[in-house]
């Protein structure tokens, strides 16, 4: 969880295993789009500052966040990726909606990285308000995005060099 002291986008290089022979899958909920879109940024600087080739970082859309998991098992099922992100946006409304989408969002993406070889970050902001998910898309708690990927960057090293 993220504090008022925590800034997401803080990482140690040092710590992160070079990337430049991964290649990464992104897909982005096109719903609350100028969240995702920072996201997003976040994400894809980060794996390039890490030494992955623009050529191989994929981007692909999705309309919301319920349709990540969809997006992410296209994306898995290409079998071109070492790790895929799935960036996303929900923000509390007035209804039980929030509760759903959340949800099933978070147990899709929970079942894709039990079906499937491909690690699968989850990425999705589940906030109480847009100022919540301002802060966290490269505001003042930084960017998840980035968080996202050096987490998908670990994740792909670590399927490249386990025995399973």
């Amino acid at each position: 969880m993220a504090t008022a002291n925590k800034n997401l986008s803080d990482y140690d290089k040092t710590t992160i295993p070079n990337a430049k022979d991964f290649r990464f899958g992104i897909v982005v909920s096109e719903w609350n789009d100028t969240i995702t879109e920072g996201l997003f940024e976040g994400a894809h600087q980060t794996l390039i500052e890490n030494g992955v080739s623009s050529d191989d970082i994929v981007r692909w859309n999705v309309p919301g966040s319920f349709e990540l998991v969809y997006g992410c098992k296209k994306m898995i099922r290409a079998n071109k990726f070492d790790a895929i992100i799935a960036i996303g946006s929900v923000i509390q409304g007035e209804t039980k909606h929030f509760d759903f989408v959340c949800s099933a969002t978070a147990q899709g993406i929970k079942d894709l990285n039990v079906e499937y070889d491909t690690p699968v970050i989850f990425c999705v902001l589940t906030d109480n308000n847009l100022q919540q998910a301002i802060d966290r898309s490269g505001g003042k708690h930084g960017n998840k995005g980035t968080e996202a990927a050096i987490a998908a960057i670990k994740m792909a090293y670590l399927r490249a060099n386990s025995q399973n």
